[in-house]
C-alpha cells in the first residue's frame, strides 16, 4: 500500500498518513502453440501434449487433430515465464526425439 502525506489543517499543519490501495495488474498471458509439419508423427504430438500440459489423452488427440487440420493448435494458456518453458521442453524433447516440430508462444 503508498502512503500519501497531506497537511491536515484541523490539526495545525500536522502531516496525516492515509493509505491507498495500489492497482496491480494481471500478469500478462501468453498462448502456447503448436505448428503443423509433415515430418512429426501425431503419436508423438499426443504424447507431448500428454507430458508437458497435463492433458489427458482424449483432450490431447483433439488438440493435436486441431494442429493436423488447422495448421496450429493451442496447448494452454500461461504467464511468460511458464509458457517460455513450456515451448523449450517441448523443442527439446521434438529434437532429442528427431523431430521438427515447432512450438511456439503467443501473447494474448
Amino acid at each position: 500500500m503508498a502512503a500519501s502525506n497531506k497537511p491536515a489543517p484541523e490539526t495545525g499543519g500536522a502531516l496525516v498518513v492515509e493509505r491507498q490501495a495500489q492497482r496491480v495488474k494481471p500478469p500478462a498471458m501468453y498462448q502456447v502453440v503448436l505448428l503443423n509439419d509433415n515430418f512429426t508423427p501425431m503419436e508423438f504430438v499426443v504424447v507431448v501434449i500428454q507430458q508437458y500440459f497435463n492433458k489427458d489423452r482424449e483432450t490431447a488427440t483433439q488438440i493435436m487433430l486441431k494442429v493436423h487440420q488447422d495448421g496450429r493448435g493451442v496447448c494452454g494458456v500461461y504467464t511468460r515465464d511458464i509458457a517460455a518453458t513450456k515451448v523449450e521442453q517441448v523443442i527439446g524433447a521434438a529434437r532429442q526425439a528427431g523431430h521438427p516440430l515447432q512450438c511456439v508462444m503467443e501473447a494474448i
